[in-house]
């Protein structure tokens, strides 16, 4: 048995299991919110290769909900404190951060060498559904993360495929959009419940942003993780 980080979980998956975490490559597109959490599963299971992108930056209003953004990392590249992140729970982890936004132009490069795994923890849509065809048209196995602000019910939680998915807006907005490809590689992870209606805000460059609970995006982002971790070891 292993001892450090992987004792337990070998405990659990075994020699074998260990070895297929260890061996498996992850694309994690998005550090934020639900992408952090994802981040931790992953590391802390021994998934062996990561590449994390994230082209935005770290502020203040992040603090209530990302577990990456401290007053330190405040002003840095999501990206970048990712990566130390992982190498500071794992320092032998093979990862490395792009520091650039998903988008039609990049993804073919974000996506090069294909990954036993794609995690989509990014929130613009236009974007998304880029990611998401992309991968679809590719073949690329996708775990997908839905919409986790205006949520409060975490017990509401729901993982299915795309087209299975119900009640989220987001999901029934992506869906549509990627309706004239197969999306059955793509498993979401979803709330049944529906979206509070609160009182618009925005930023300090005119955003629209929405409230957040710390708690729920970490369920979303953890439930990803275990559902990527369960895929790997099986594979």
């Amino acid at each position: 048995m292993s001892d450090g980080i992987g004792a337990r979980t070998e405990l659990l998956l075994g020699e074998d299991g260990m070895r297929k975490l260890k061996d498996s490559t992850v694309v994690l597109a998005g550090a934020g919110a639900v992408g952090g959490y994802v981040l931790e599963g992953l590391v802390r299971a021994g998934v062996g290769h990561i590449r994390v992108v994230d082209g935005d930056v770290f502020s203040a209003s992040n603090m209530n909900r990302q577990i990456l953004a401290t007053v330190d990392t405040i002003g840095r590249n999501k990206a970048d404190v990712a990566v130390e992140r992982a190498r500071s729970i794992n320092p032998d982890i093979d990862i490395e951060a792009i520091n650039m936004l998903v988008s039609e132009e990049t993804i073919p490069m974000i996506l090069e060498d294909v990954p036993d795994v794609l995690a989509d923890a990014i929130d613009t849509i236009g974007h998304k559904v880029a990611l998401l065809r992309y991968a679809a048209e590719n073949d690329i196995v996708t775990f997908s993360s839905m919409g986790a602000a205006l949520h409060m019910d975490t017990l509401a939680l729901r993982v299915d495929t795309l087209k299975r998915t119900k009640v989220c807006p987001l999901a029934a907005s992506v869906r549509s959009r990627l309706r004239d490809v197969d999306t059955s590689r793509i498993t979401c992870v979803y709330s049944e419940e529906k979206p509070l209606v609160k009182p618009e805000a925005r930023d300090e460059h005119g955003k629209s942003i929405l409230g957040s609970l710390p708690t729920v995006p970490a369920v979303f982002g953890m439930t990803l993780a275990n559902q990527i971790i369960l895929h790997l070891i099986q594979k």
